[in-house]
């Protein structure tokens, strides 16, 4: 615990342990005489998109990913094969085209996520399973509150 955050550790994907890439978008740093591993924001991105339950609620994973102004997109799009599940590639794939203008993305950012989406509709969110929108272009379930941002005003 940190300033009442709880900070809670995790086990490197299992795809990244076999091709040998566990260090991919992470760095190391001292905070305090400790030294501690800390991750790029574009894995940062895919991983709190792949693992929400990790991270919060929709609408603090969205509003904390809109605050960020740039990312390198080639590093996004490869670690995301790397992770090699077709889901993350969907819903990685579906939040860079919402951001396409703010975020600068390309058709060839787009495509190899595309490439990868699952061939059936996954959830966004599969521990919550809502009913919502499908999003055909990348296979995925996207829930009203979502899709709609039914959060509101930014606060």
């Amino acid at each position: 615990m940190f300033r009442s955050h709880v900070f809670r550790g995790t086990k490197f994907p299992q795809s990244l342990c076999r091709a040998g890439k566990e260090g991919f978008g992470v760095s190391t740093t001292e905070r305090a005489g400790i030294r501690i591993q800390v991750t790029s924001l574009e894995r940062t991105l895919v991983d709190v998109l792949d693992r929400p339950g990790l991270s919060g609620i929709w609408e603090e994973i969205l509003r904390s990913l809109e605050s960020i102004e740039f990312f390198d997109l080639d590093n996004v799009v490869e670690y995301t094969i790397l992770l090699r599940y077709a889901t993350a590639g969907a819903k990685v794939g579906f939040f860079l085209e919402q951001h396409r203008e703010l975020l600068m993305v390309d058709d060839r950012h787009l495509k190899p996520l595309h490439d990868i989406r699952p061939l059936q509709p996954h959830y966004l969110d599969r521990a919550k399973r809502k009913s919502g929108r499908l999003v055909s272009e990348w296979n995925l379930v996207v829930p009203g509150e979502v899709s709609e941002r039914m959060w509101g005003e930014v606060l």
